[in-house]
């Protein structure tokens, strides 16, 4: 008998929570449609984040060292081949602080 009560406690509780989920997706799109004011005046005097007007500021990473903007791309990968790249990985590893092992050079 008790299992049953289990059961049916978890029941209710399952539509419960789908249907708090349809409603928060159905009052999401909802507020999704509905247009905001953009300029501070129609909002009357509220002060903080959404009173006041957000000027357009650019990600630091996006500007050179004089504040202009940069024109060229970001990211910029040149292909190697692999044994370059293999030594360049085991220069690093050799450099590191805590290497200690001496390897055979023909390993």
């Amino acid at each position: 008998m008790l299992h049953l009560l289990y059961i049916l406690a978890f029941t209710v509780l399952a539509f419960i929570a789908v249907g708090n989920l349809i409603r928060n997706l159905i009052m999401f799109s909802f507020d999704r449609e509905r247009p905001y004011p953009t300029n501070s005046s129609s909002m009357g005097n509220q002060g903080g984040y959404y009173g006041a007007k957000r000027k357009s500021v650019p990600h630091p990473e996006l500007l050179d060292s004089a504040g202009n903007f940069i024109k060229e791309p970001l990211l910029v990968m040149r292909s190697i081949n692999v044994e370059d790249a293999r030594e360049q990985l085991d220069a690093l590893y050799e450099s590191s602080p805590g290497q200690k092992i001496d390897r055979p050079e023909g390993a």
